[in-house]
């Protein structure tokens, strides 16, 4: 299993959904949500970007999450973005405070 797998199984099981409902709700037609869902954890096949795109628009997670080998900055991803616009930018100014070292 990829990274993208990983964590594509990771947040939907956090999120309480069944590979069917995540894949459906995503928009991948019924018949084949489940499998398609499967196939993508196992690494068996990788979506395109646009399906990854409606798979984090449902989960509520960016899109770039799912392709982040380091599980630290994949979890800033997340947690950034479930912040609103004030917040985020107290973020990014905190940040950069550190990183310049003031």
């Amino acid at each position: 299993m990829g990274t993208l797998g990983k964590r594509l199984k990771e947040a939907r099981k956090a999120m309480g959904y069944s590979q069917e409902r995540l894949g459906i709700d995503a928009g991948i037609e019924p018949a084949s949500a489940s499998a398609r869902m499967n196939q993508y954890e196992k690494g068996v096949h990788e979506p395109g970007i646009k399906t990854v795109q409606q798979i984090a628009t449902v989960l509520n997670l960016p899109a770039a999450y799912f392709y982040c080998d380091d599980d630290d900055a994949a979890h800033l991803l997340a947690t950034f973005h479930s912040l609103d616009e004030q917040d985020r930018k107290k973020v990014i100014n905190m940040v950069e405070r550190i990183a310049i070292g003031t």
